[in-house]
Parts: C-alpha cells; structure tokens; sequence
C-alpha cells in the first residue's frame, strides 16, 4: 500500500527544503522530500501526494524535464515550480509546460501557503467538475482565448488592444475573493509577471500573472467594488485590465490556445 503525503517537495538545496518543511508543518501539512528530481520519480513510484513542489534549476534533470517526464509517465499530480533564476522567464516556460502555479524565490510564508492551498485544492476542484457534483462545473476558457497556466487569459480586440483576466479554475482555487489589488491606467505589463493581488475570504493573498507585455488603457473599475464579478463571469463582465500589446504575436506563441483546452 502505497504512503499519502501532501506535498513532494524538490530542491537541490537542503536550506530552501527546511524552510518548506517548517512551513508545511504550521499548516499541519505532511511533505516528503527529496534532492533532485530523478530521487522524486521514484519516490512517485511508491506514494501518492497531493501536490508537486519543484525547483527548476537541479543538477541533472531540471524542472523543465521534470515537467515533461511526469507527463509522459502521465503522471497528474499538480506541480508548482520554484525558482530565483530568470524568474519570469521561468514562469511562462513552467506555466507553458503544464506546471499549475509559479512561486518565484525567495519566497514568503504567505506566497508559500497561498499557492500550496490553490494546488492542494487543484485535484478537488478538477474530481468535482467530473463528477458535476450539485451545481459545481468550470467554465473553460473561451475558444478564442490564449492563457498562461491556469492564472490568466488573453483576448484580442478588434482595435489592437486586448484584455486579460483570470480563469475560472483561478477563482475556483481561491474559493472566495474578499478584496483585489489592481494597478493604474497607464502602468506597464510585463509577461509572466505579478500584476493584481486577490485577497480570499480566509485572508490569503494570490499573485496573479499577466498573460501578456503592454501599457494598461483600461482597468475595470467595477471589480474594485464588486471583486465577485471574477467568479461570476471571470471571462467576460469580469476582465481585468484593456491594454495596448507590446509585442503580442511573439508572446502569443509562449501561451496555451484555450481552443485546446480539455479541463
């Protein structure tokens, strides 16, 4: 009988290990360990987790090739990836190679438990959505849409601008949105990194990551007084920001077309 963790954390740093172990463990929160990401594989051979914690750059196989071996070994177990170096970088390619969130280093407690939150609740909220469990569905992303991971969405208008927002299964993660942090017309977007905090019901605070690089036209000022706009339409009446694309066809080909999507 295989053993039940919640968490597989991987690093080749024992420092940065530590650090998880104590935060898990104020959470009550079981985790195993290991260094390196071959040492991971075979753990998964023997036990079950709940959720993946990696870092990118390991000796040997790297975060990226982790990502594409649990794939083919079609394993489903959530990943959230971990890394100082290139953070943004990193964080599109993670989020492109099927990693459901992105943490860059060094991290804080609180960045640390909101995200293993979200990827603890990842496989629920996907089980329920199979199972229609009462009134319980996601609404995937619109056909014409590109997203980064599961954080954000693209839509391209018809005037070379665009919007983005965040998923349906975002917002299923979080469970329910207290308040938002937006920025101002005219702030710049870069790709892959932080551009609106949600603040949930229990407190937690969840980055969300722009989907694209640009000049902020527009913010939807609605949400600011009605945050429950992102869980009641997260792709349409609730968008987030109308922006002025800096280099949009490049960056479009670092994003999942939502008309593949299969959640």
């Amino acid at each position: 009988m295989k053993n039940k963790f919640d968490i597989l954390a991987v690093d080749d740093e024992q420092v940065i290990i530590d650090s998880i172990i104590k935060i898990a463990k104020l959470d009550n929160l079981t985790i195993d360990t290991a260094l390196d990401a071959q040492t991971a594989l075979a753990k998964l051979n023997d036990n079950d987790y709940n959720v993946i914690l990696s870092d990118v750059m390991m000796p040997g196989m790297d975060g990226f090739q982790f990502l594409q071996e649990l794939a083919a070994r079609k394993i489903q177990t959530p990943v959230i990836i971990t890394t100082g170096y290139s953070a943004v970088e990193n964080a599109v390619k993670a989020l492109y190679e099927g990693a459901i969130a992105f943490i860059p280093k060094p991290f804080s407690i609180d960045e640390l438990e909101s995200t293993l939150r979200r990827g603890l609740r990842y496989n629920q909220v996907i089980q329920k959505a199979n199972e229609s469990e009462g009134d319980f569905f996601l609404v995937s992303c619109p056909s014409k849409y590109f997203r980064l991971g599961f954080s954000s969405w693209l839509a391209e208008e018809f005037d070379s601008t665009a919007k983005i927002g965040t998923t349906d299964i975002y917002m299923k993660l979080i469970e329910s949105i207290k308040e938002i942090e937006l920025l101002n017309v005219d702030d710049t977007l870069t790709q892959g990194a932080e551009c609106a905090k949600f603040v949930s019901e229990d407190g937690l605070s969840h980055n969300i990551y722009s989907a694209i690089s640009g000049r902020i036209l527009e913010v939807n000022e609605r949400l600011i007084s009605n945050p429950k706009l992102l869980e009641k339409d997260p792709y349409f009446e609730g968008w987030i920001y109308r922006i002025l694309p800096s280099d949009l066809e490049y960056e479009k080909k670092l994003l999942i077309s939502c008309s593949s999507d299969r959640l």
